[in-house]
């Protein structure tokens, strides 16, 4: 079981390359892939900031996207928030927070190239 950031979920839909060799083979592997709540979020934000110019279509599609995809919605519930607000502030970014609260919460390996989550003992699956 794995659970992807938000750029490794841009990057599989995508068929970027910049998704490493080893995530790729793991999400395509992995009995279970979860995506938060938080990327569906985080992906709208940075949509309205210009940061994802074909966001706005993405989002339209991404439930059924997901779906065929077999992924699983993480929804984002009250421990999780707990948690991710009292995480120590390695961190601000609020999205990579919540990221780091779910994966450590549910045991769940992140799927992820940010350094950024390190110091919270997350595991990265890169």
């Amino acid at each position: 079981m794995l659970l992807l950031d938000t750029h490794a979920l841009l990057w599989w839909l995508a068929g970027d390359p910049k998704l490493s060799t080893h995530a790729r083979v793991a999400i395509e592997r992995a009995s279970r892939v979860h995506v938060s709540a938080v990327s569906t979020w985080e992906i709208a934000i940075k949509t309205q900031l210009g940061k994802l110019p074909d966001g706005a279509l993405l989002l339209a599609e991404l439930p059924m996207v997901l779906e065929r995809q077999g992924f699983v919605t993480l929804p984002i519930g009250a421990p999780d928030a707990h948690m991710a607000g009292m995480l120590p502030l390695h961190h601000r970014d609020p999205f990579d927070r919540m990221l780091a609260a779910q994966s450590l919460r549910l045991g769940l390996p992140l799927v992820s190239n940010d350094p950024a989550f390190v110091p919270y003992g997350v595991t990265l699956v890169w």
